[in-house]
């Protein structure tokens, strides 16, 4: 198994470009970033090529969604600023090469119909899904919980799967995140067998608080066999928080399961 670290929650004591550095000293596989558009896109690419660090997931540009506001994939009205989102995510990710590109579905905004919003969504990720496969990069969209984000339009397994079932396009799968499954009251292992086949990438956090493996009450080898058992071989991506010790007091959980797997 290669463990990611996510660099928008973790080593955040450090600008961007030096997290890189030090996920690869703390012994990651490789990263992934949530909007690394406040650094240019040749500054990343130089750090990740010096670091000799992948680059997995990066999300399409989701403007006000991460305070509060509605994001764009499903809001009709803001079609034009998610079709220019699409366009910044494909200009960066055709120099950083990331392996994967996450479309978060956002809130239902005020005086949209649920089955407005998910057409609309829909529609953009087979057009988003469309124009990253011409660059060799896959699409994901993930399910987020309703207590950490209120009103978002895509909070279960079940929700993820049926939006699947309606994009329907080879290019886009599941981005499936475990903290957010257990904080939604979502069983992972029946929610990992229903999305069999269909899960591109995986994040976890412990539940409740979001913290690092361990703090929190997520028996993850449990998850980890359903994973397996699905026929999952992907990456996982380290997206907690860490807390205020800091990132590299928070890793100890690393090299256990290296461990535990090693030996499972």
């Amino acid at each position: 198994m290669k463990i990611c670290a996510n660099l928008s929650l973790l080593f955040t004591e450090l600008p961007l470009v030096d997290r890189i550095v030090a996920a690869s000293a703390a012994g990651f596989d490789g990263v992934e970033i949530q909007f690394p558009y406040e650094v240019p896109a040749i500054r990343l690419k130089e750090a990740l090529e010096a670091a000799g660090m992948p680059l997995r997931v990066i999300n399409l540009p989701a403007a006000d969604l991460m305070t509060g506001g509605d994001g764009l994939a499903a809001v009709p009205a803001r079609q034009a600023e998610f079709d220019q989102a699409l366009e910044t995510a494909l200009s960066y990710a055709a120099m950083l090469r990331p392996a994967m590109v996450n479309v978060l579905p956002g809130r239902l905004a005020d005086g949209v119909e649920r089955e407005q919003a998910l057409q609309t969504l829909a529609a953009n990720l087979r057009k988003t899904a469309d124009a990253f496969a011409l660059l060799g990069i896959a699409v994901v969209c993930e399910a987020v919980n309703t207590t950490d984000m209120p009103g978002f339009l895509i909070n279960t397994s079940e929700h993820l799967h049926a939006l699947l079932e309606r994009v329907d396009h080879a290019n886009c799968s599941a981005q499936y995140d475990i903290y957010h499954m257990a904080m939604q009251d979502d069983d992972i292992s029946s929610g990992v067998q229903r999305l069999k086949g269909r899960i591109g990438h995986v994040q976890f956090a412990d539940c409740p608080g979001r913290g690092a493996p361990g703090s929190g009450n997520l028996d993850f080898m449990a998850a980890f066999k359903s994973l397996n058992a699905s026929g999952y071989e992907g990456w996982m991506g380290a997206e907690y928080k860490p807390g205020a010790q800091g990132t590299q007091a928070s890793l100890s959980w690393l090299s256990q399961w290296r461990t535990q797997l090693d030996q499972a």
